[in-house]
């Protein structure tokens, strides 16, 4: 019994950390009507949240290892509660902005440490389904959120989205205290290690300008900006000061050294391109149906959901596959190919599709991360030593969310560049010399002449009509075009894939292997 509280604690914190990544998105515009601000501005909501996750996740190892894990667990469950209320309660633009990036801190403690805690929950020969339950959570929690979202903004307040955190975090925090032991040892050792503060200095630097420069580069037209200039010479600087810090320092904040291990470095190419593929369908997806298609944000949500629920029942399967031995190599294979299938298959959607003629394809993508993420988080602790294990997967997890990062940057970068090309194409078609263009003209002009009685400006009000069909369309055919191009990128890694060639492992070794990696946390 205490084992399913165990679980069910920590997949819920797990997916309440991830799901809060996507659950904003969908009340932008409420959150600015009501605070005031501009849509630019109020991109800040989802940038401070995201800038806090990514310096913290690195350090959740030794941060773990210094406050001894169940109190910086505890305590950062607390801290994400208690920044929920203040998101809910903000009355001004920035207000929501420091409480988002605060949110972000606690949050990003509970992924790595949730996915620890669990493995502690199993005996060594089911870890396998530990990492199952956990790759559950890394997909439901970026899914559920824009369904979540969508309902609570449809029904109830901007306010609620936040204050649904409240009532899971207590209960998981009682959960926390009665449930999960505290290791031997945990925290005691806290006057024998020595903070690196520098490393410290140097990580919220270079990864906090790093996602600055991702989020808001697009919206700041990139170097043209001085300011996005500025921020990316600190973004190298600090990058660059970290990396040779963490390699000259005998406690470094983050254990970089296990990037020379060959299967590591490679795993995290994969890692990077996984989170790259996971965050920017997700992103692109809802936008494209909400603007081409027509989709309310409760529609969008669902239609993410029900692909997800039906693929779900694979990651505990893989998972005990995992923790019998199977080698990761072929299901991640097949889960590169399901992601390219996705890709080139959404390429192929058109304006008038509804929520399940879209099923398929969003099938296609969660069994394609099925099938490559699991695989992936233990391939990537593969080979380092049971003491290397908290910063593996801490690093693993950053990865994985700067891919989402590079991927939402690139995706918005990318549909700007291909509205622009594929609007020059379908203008070229609208010239006097073309009939077609000159009957559906008239009929437009026709139409706008007996709906106004205005034949004055019938002509003028039916070529701003087409001009919208021609944008709608140019930006349809730039979203499909980001749909191939996430499988561009995967087509580009499967050749890797025969360098991370490794010797089958016995259910036995695995088994060791898992002790040893629950034992070190």
């Amino acid at each position: 019994m205490k084992k399913y509280i165990i679980v069910i604690t920590t997949i819920s914190a797990a997916i309440m950390e991830l799901l809060d990544t996507t659950i904003v998105n969908v009340a932008l515009s409420q959150i600015s009507g009501a605070l005031g601000a501009t849509i630019e501005d109020i991109a800040w909501v989802i940038t401070s949240y995201a800038i806090a996750n990514v310096i913290i996740i690195p350090m959740t190892g030794f941060l773990g290892e210094y406050f001894g894990r169940k109190s910086y667990y505890l305590t950062s469950m607390i801290l994400f509660g208690i920044a929920s209320y203040f998101c809910g309660t903000s009355e001004t633009l920035w207000e929501l902005v420091f409480w988002r990036f605060i949110q972000g801190i606690g949050g990003g403690a509970l992924l790595s440490t949730s996915q620890a805690i669990l493995f502690d929950a199993f005996d060594p020969k089911d870890r396998g389904i530990a990492s199952g339950l956990f790759g559950m959570g890394i997909v439901l929690g970026p899914t559920l959120g824009p369904v979540l979202g969508g309902y609570i903004v449809e029904h109830y307040s901007w306010e609620q989205i936040f204050y649904v955190n409240i009532p899971i975090c207590f209960v998981a925090s009682i959960l926390t205290i009665l449930f999960i032991d505290r290791k031997v040892g945990e925290g005691e050792k806290k006057d024998q290690i020595t903070i690196d503060y520098l490393g410290i200095g140097l990580l919220i630097m270079g990864i906090g300008s790093l996602q600055y420069v991702l989020e808001k580069g697009e919206s700041e037209d990139w170097f043209e900006s001085r300011q996005i200039v500025m921020i990316s010479i600190m973004a190298f600087v600090g990058l660059v000061g970290f990396v040779w810090r963490e390699f000259s320092t005998n406690h470094p904040v983050v254990n970089l050294r296990i990037f020379n291990y060959k299967i590591f470095a490679l795993s995290s190419i994969f890692t990077l391109i996984s989170g790259f593929g996971l965050f920017t369908s997700v992103f692109v997806y809802p936008v494209m149906v909400q603007r081409i298609n027509g989709f309310t944000p409760l529609e969008t949500g669902l239609s993410l959901v029900f692909p997800t629920l039906a693929a779900v029942f694979l990651f505990p399967v893989i998972g005990k596959r995992m923790g019998a031995g199977a080698p990761p190599i072929p299901y991640m294979a097949v889960g590169i190919i399901f992601f390219i299938i996705f890709g080139f298959y959404s390429g192929t959607a058109t304006p008038d599709m509804g929520r399940w003629d879209f099923f398929p394809m969003q099938l296609c993508r969660v069994i394609g991360i099925a099938l490559l993420q699991l695989p992936l988080i233990n391939q990537a602790v593969a080979g380092l030593k049971p003491s290397e294990y908290p910063a593996g997967i801490a690093l693993t997890n950053m990865i994985r969310q700067l891919g989402g990062a590079f991927g939402i940057a690139l995706a918005n970068n990318y549909v700007t560049n291909r509205t622009a090309q594929h609007r020059s194409d379908l203008m070229a078609n609208l010239s006097p010399d073309n009939p077609l263009f000159n009957e559906r003209l008239a009929n437009a002009v026709r139409n706008m002449t007996s709906l106004t009685g205005d034949a004055f400006n019938a002509t003028s009000i039916a070529y701003k009509q087409l001009e919208a069909a021609v944008m709608k369309q140019s930006y349809f055919l730039a979203y499909l075009d980001t749909f191939r191009l996430v499988s561009i990128f995967f087509i580009v890694i499967f050749p890797l894939l025969l360098l991370l060639k490794t010797k089958k492992v016995s259910p036995e070794e695995t088994a060791k292997a898992a002790k040893a990696a629950a034992d070190s946390h």
